[in-house]
Order: structure tokens, then sequence, then C-alpha cells
């Protein structure tokens, strides 16, 4: 493999990465809320500039990552997400600290990712979906910590039986995954902690 045929990373990584970590906790923290996430990546298809820009702020050579079928199947997606993180790419979503997904239809259950442990929930995945469309005001309705009375908002697209889904992860406080959406240009996410219902 060699490094000229590898799409450039953050022209700054420092900077640009404090930049979408702190837009990511930011979303972590405040769940509905939409934040402004301006990953100005070039990375090979069907990768998105969001979701490379994720992997390289969260991502590092500690970590095992797991990648959807589509992006598995890409090989200079995999060159790219190994040559800018090191990261150990797993088969299995279980093994995985972080997942990628692109195509969100055919994702695993949320139950299919590692969970943590009551002793320590930090071992569970992040699993960040590509999303066509981030809406304030849409059609699922959130109230938890960080969320003053409830919050709107619209994903686009959401796996199956979500809502479903959801209830069961966040049952199992303080084990269960948390989930980044990443648009374009912006980011929103769902903790564990977050009760979420379809209206």
């Amino acid at each position: 493999m060699s490094a000229l045929a590898i799409t450039a990373g953050f022209a700054d990584p420092v900077i640009e990465a404090q930049a979408h970590f702190h837009a990511l906790m930011n979303a972590l923290a405040r769940p509905g809320s939409i934040q402004s996430f301006p990953a100005a990546l070039d990375a090979p298809a069907p990768l998105t500039a969001e979701l490379a820009a994720v992997a390289l702020t969260l991502v590092d050579h500690e970590a095992t990552l797991w990648l959807d079928a589509t992006l598995a199947a890409a090989k200079p997606v995999v060159d790219y997400i190994r040559f800018h993180t090191g990261a150990r790419i797993v088969a299995d979503p279980a093994d995985a600290a972080f997942a990628l997904v692109v195509d969100v239809a055919a994702m695993p259950s949320l139950a299919s990712f590692a969970q943590g442990t009551d002793e320590y929930p930090d071992r569970s995945t992040t699993i960040i979906l590509a999303a066509a469309s981030i809406e304030p005001e849409g059609s699922f309705e959130l109230s938890g910590p960080g969320i003053q009375d409830c919050a709107r908002i619209g994903l686009s697209p959401v796996p199956a039986d979500f809502t479903a889904q959801l209830a069961i992860n966040r049952a199992q406080f303080p084990r269960g995954v948390d989930l980044v959406f990443a648009g374009t240009r912006e980011v929103a996410a769902l903790p564990r902690t977050t009760l979420v219902s379809e209206v």
C-alpha cells in the first residue's frame, strides 16, 4: 500500500480533531441538539466526510473498529482508515469499541455490539451512523439527562424497530451502546441514557 494512494486526512490534525471532538462531546452531552461538524475531508467513497472525521477524531491504534459490509468491502476505505487511525479492524461487532455504518437498513441489532459491563460500562461500542438528514422538531421525542423537559429531532435513516431497540438499550444502563448520527456538516447523538419515543 502506497501512502501516496491514500486520501489526505485533516489539514491540521490537532486543531481540527479538537474542534470535531468538541462538537461530538456537545452532541453526547445534549441529546437532541444538532452540532455543526464542518468535516472538510476528501474521504474515499462510500465513506462520508463526516464518518471519516469522526473516525479520525475518536479512533486510534489502541481502538477496535467495526466497519459495516459496505465499508469493509471497499479497499480504499479500509486502507484510509488503517493509515490514518492505526485501528484494529474487527469482524465481530461485539468486539468493537467503535463502529462505522453507512448502510443503516442492513446494520446488525444494537444488541449485537459490545454492551460493556456493570463494572466497565465504557467497554461498549459507540456506533456512528451516516445520516441522510438530521432535522430539529422531528418525529422522535427525547427525554433524560442533558435535556430540559423534552427535545424533538428527526433522524433518517434509522434501523428497523429503532425505538424498541433503544428502549432495550436504555433499560440495561449502565451497559449499552451510544449512537452518533453524522449528517452533512452536522452531528447529533443518542447516548444510552436517552429515552426515545416516536410521535
